[in-house]
């Protein structure tokens, strides 16, 4: 079993007036065939949680720690966190002109397991990957999201989560701007990730209506850098219910 464990994460990120501070203590921990929904109004420091686990070099870790199976992630590189099993979809996947989809996918099968695939089985392994998302063939071709709908960008992720294999999956609002058609297939690459009950799931998300198709073990409410609830599906029904306020309201009077 795999673990991607958060102890006391403190994250800061440069402004015009300094440095602020947005994680302010984050404790979690994430274990193979889990999935944890995060949870919580806009600007609660939901990606950029997301994104410093990852590595991005916008925001410092100036305290905690994050670890995958025992090995610190602050300590490595982007690239290096991919190679020990971490992956993220971001929320607005960027376009890489003149790098095809089966190429950019190729190149970082290669990169993960250290041997090129063979390039016949390959290309049918991308288009069954793609056609499961519900992107045709011709997709494989063109330049990686450029061109792309929202929608169109958001599934190719999930055809890289298929295709990759990685231990953990950070899902930084995926969501985001489907229509109900996209949500679902999304929510199904999710669902046929975690079917094989070895990897773990980390589900960032302002709403319940992803939670109807991907069912969370474990729902975390995040308010001014911190997690500030904890529970399984049923919070999140709740919230549904109740929305954000009270908690926003608690933090600011233990703030």
């Amino acid at each position: 079993m795999s673990e991607l464990v958060i102890s006391g994460l403190h994250v800061e990120v440069e402004t015009e007036n300094g440095p602020k501070e947005i994680l302010k203590g984050v404790d979690l921990k994430v274990a193979s065939g889990e999935v944890h929904a995060i949870m919580g109004p806009n600007g609660s420091g939901k990606s950029t949680l997301a994104y410093s686990i990852a590595g991005h070099p916008k925001y410092t870790i100036t305290s905690g720690s994050v670890t995958l199976d025992g090995v610190e992630l602050s300590e490595l590189s982007v690239d290096q966190r991919a190679k020990a099993g971490l992956f993220l979809a971001m929320q607005y996947p960027i376009e890489v002109p003149g790098v095809s989809v089966a190429n950019f996918l190729r190149t970082a099968k290669t990169a993960l397991s250290g041997e090129a695939p063979k390039v016949r089985t390959w290309v049918k392994d991308v288009n069954a990957a793609l056609e499961k998302v519900g992107l045709d063939g011709t997709f494989a071709a063109r330049s990686l999201n450029e061109g792309f709908s929202g929608g169109e960008k958001k599934r190719n992720e999930i055809a890289q989560l298929e295709l990759l294999t990685p231990k953990f999956a950070i899902l930084d609002e995926t969501d985001s701007g489907l229509d109900i058609d996209a949500l679902r297939i999304v929510s199904e690459g999710v669902n046929r990730y975690t079917a094989n009950g070895d990897r773990g799931v980390l589900l960032i998300t302002h709403y319940t209506r992803i939670l109807n198709y991907i069912k969370p073990d474990f729902v975390h409410v995040f308010v001014d850098g911190r997690i500030v609830a904890e529970g399984g599906a049923e919070l999140a029904d709740r919230l549904e219910i109740e929305g954000y306020d009270k908690f926003v309201k608690a933090a600011k009077v233990d703030a």
